[in-house]
Parts: C-alpha cells; sequence; structure tokens
C-alpha cells in the first residue's frame, strides 16, 4: 500500500524506436515535494499534469533525488531545472556522471550526452529524510549503476526501488531483480537485493514496472534465485 503523502507517477516517452513507460515517485514533506527520478525530456509538461492530480503544483518540487544516473531516471532534469528552482541530490559515485565530470556509463562514449546539472547534494548512504510519510531512508543499493540507491519507509514498509528491483519481467512473475544486460556490476546487485531482503517490505515500487505487491519475502526468494 502507497503511504499517504507519496505518489507514484507514470511517465510514457518515445525511446530508442519504442515506447518506454517508467514510474517516477514524489515524496511530499514539509519543504515541498521530493521528486524520486526525472525521466527523459518531455518529462516537465506530464510532472506538471500528474503534481496537479494530486493536488500540487511543479513550484513544489524543492528536491530531485536521483536513485543513479542512468539517462532514462536522469536525463530531463535540466528541464526541470529550467521551470523551477531546485537542489539535486545522488550518491556521491553517481555525481560525476550527472555534473558532468564523466560520461554516463552505459552510453556510447562516442554519443552526446544529457545536459549535465550540478549535484549540489551528494549522498554516502545512511541519510534520512522526513516526510509526510515518516522517516525516508537512503539505501545503497550498487551493482545496476556504481551509487545506486533505494529509498524505504520503515513506517509503512514501502520500498521505493528504482532499479534495484523490477516489475515488468516476462514470465509467471513480473517481480524480479536488475536486469542483467544494463547492469555491468551484476554480482554487486544481487547483494543489494539481498541487502534488500533485509528490511521488513510490505509493497515495492520499481521504476520499470511500478507497484507490487511484494514484500520482504518476494524479496528473498528473488534473492536466492538470482544467487543460484
Amino acid at each position: 500500500m502507497t503511504p499517504d503523502g507519496v505518489h507514484t507517477l507514470t511517465f510514457e516517452f518515445a525511446f530508442g524506436g519504442r515506447e518506454l513507460t517508467v514510474h517516477p515517485t514524489a515524496v511530499e514533506t514539509d519543504h515541498g515535494v521530493v521528486l524520486l527520478d526525472v525521466g527523459l525530456p518531455g518529462a516537465t509538461d506530464q510532472l506538471r499534469d500528474a503534481l496537479a492530480d494530486a493536488g500540487l503544483a511543479l513550484d513544489d518540487v524543492s528536491l530531485v533525488l536521483l536513485t543513479h544516473h542512468d539517462g532514462d531516471h536522469a536525463a530531463g532534469l535540466a528541464e526541470l531545472e529550467g521551470e523551477t528552482p531546485l537542489i539535486v541530490a545522488t550518491h556521491e559515485d553517481e555525481a560525476p556522471y550527472v555534473d558532468g565530470r564523466r560520461h554516463p556509463a552505459k552510453a556510447d562514449p562516442d554519443d552526446d550526452r544529457y545536459p549535465p546539472v550540478t549535484v549540489d547534494l551528494e549522498l554516502t548512504g545512511g541519510e534520512t529524510f522526513h516526510t509526510v510519510a515518516g522517516p525516508m531512508w537512503v539505501v545503497e543499493t550498487p551493482g545496476h549503476s556504481p551509487g545506486h540507491v533505494s529509498l524505504y519507509f520503515p513506517d509503512h514498509g514501502f520500498l521505493v526501488a528504482g532499479d534495484a528491483m523490477t516489475n515488468d519481467n516476462q514470465g509467471p512473475d513480473d517481480f524480479g531483480g536488475p536486469k542483467p544486460h544494463f547492469t555491468p556490476e551484476m554480482d554487486r546487485a544481487v547483494g543489494s537485493v539481498g541487502r534488500l531482503a533485509e528490511l521488513d517490505v510490505e509493497t515495492t515500487h520499481c521504476y520499470h514496472g511500478g507497484t507490487a505487491d511484494a514484500g520482504t519475502d518476494d524479496i528473498a526468494a528473488v534473492y536466492e534465485a538470482l544467487r543460484g
């Protein structure tokens, strides 16, 4: 169950010759809305409409926290920053890819990158943000990217997994771990799934596939399957 003050969003983009659906999250706090991931360029108009449906406005967004630097999560950030003042946060190992010091890790080095954006707050894991839904913990879940993080709401057993878990897999069960083809350090990523299985989770929200009625036991089962 999604906690009050947490809004799961659905954005659709044309990407790489196909339709891509992603699911950022907006979290209400006493100091504005924290947006967990942005999406691709063109996300701003979709975000404006989604926030309006929740009784919020684009100007309410005060902080963007990126789970990691992949373009489908971060490429629309510069566009959004042009519309409203933002604080940008991400893990310290992701920051060089976001701010332009390094080329996005999974992108062709000969291709243009998305517009870099200054990172104002570099995270190390273990931070707590105070939200309308109670504390939101930053949990390090590297592997899919060097400094990937997930967000956990302990008062509600609600996990925003980013790409550490997915809910759009083919097969009898959509819920699974990160996609190996897009996960350079799969061994680390499997360890991160194990770390998430140590949390008291009732519901998992995935950037790819949306919200799953999947808790600790389900995450642990995925972990055991990935371990072989």
